[in-house]
């Protein structure tokens, strides 16, 4: 089958719907990786560095929340079916313990995760601000964080009666509204990013010697 292949968003984000379903994506091979957003095939691109230590890290964190709680942490590449035209892969997804009957058997998430997250990069970043984020919030994800790792700022958005509202953290310590097990200390993610960082540079340069 022969489909269109978008590597970025447009500056204006059409207000219609795409040619492409559900079907459609599953008739694709697994490579190159894509997400179906609003019936249009978006290019996946490959993670820097940066994007993959912070999301690593925010899953870590997340894992911790789910052993817990008895909730659920996943993360990219999974399938997360939000309509029939919207297919996407979230760089991290938490389920809590009350909905993990939305996970069934086989390689997707069937419904709707409680929060998801998105690690800014230079392809995605119009996407993730813009068609991904009217995706979340029609399909009702209950928390949606946007992270820019270039910036070391997290952007949280709470949906209230179908829309997303900025909520903001007390100090450096986030904590949720409508998801009591969720916090995360800001200053101790970043410090952890840039520990990390700062171990791979000297590994870089030791293998290098």
């Amino acid at each position: 089958m022969s489909v269109a292949l978008l590597e970025d968003t447009p500056l204006v984000s059409p207000s219609e719907l795409g040619p492409y379903r559900r079907e459609d994506y599953e008739a694709l091979p697994d490579e190159p990786r894509c997400e179906l957003i609003r019936g249009r095939f978006y290019l996946s691109p490959a993670p820097s560095l940066l994007h993959q230590i912070v999301a690593m890290s925010l899953a870590r964190h997340f894992i911790d929340i789910a052993e817990a709680t008895g909730g659920l942490t996943v993360v990219a590449p999974v399938d997360v079916p939000l309509a029939s035209h919207s297919i996407v892969q979230p760089d991290v997804i938490y389920v809590t313990a009350a909905r993990r009957r939305i996970v069934i058997a086989g390689s997707r998430i069937e419904g709707v995760p409680d929060l998801v997250i998105e690690v800014l990069s230079p392809g995605t970043r119009r996407r993730d601000r813009g068609e991904k984020l009217t995706v979340y919030v029609e399909s009702a994800a209950r928390e949606y964080w946007i992270v820019d790792p270039e910036a070391r700022s997290i952007e949280f958005l709470v949906n209230e009666d179908g829309r997303f509202v900025v909520a903001v953290p007390a100090g450096s310590l986030y904590q949720s509204a409508v998801i009591p097990e969720v916090r995360l200390d800001l200053v101790v993610l970043w410090h952890l990013v840039a520990a990390m960082l700062e171990g791979t540079s000297t590994a870089e340069t030791q293998d290098g010697a």
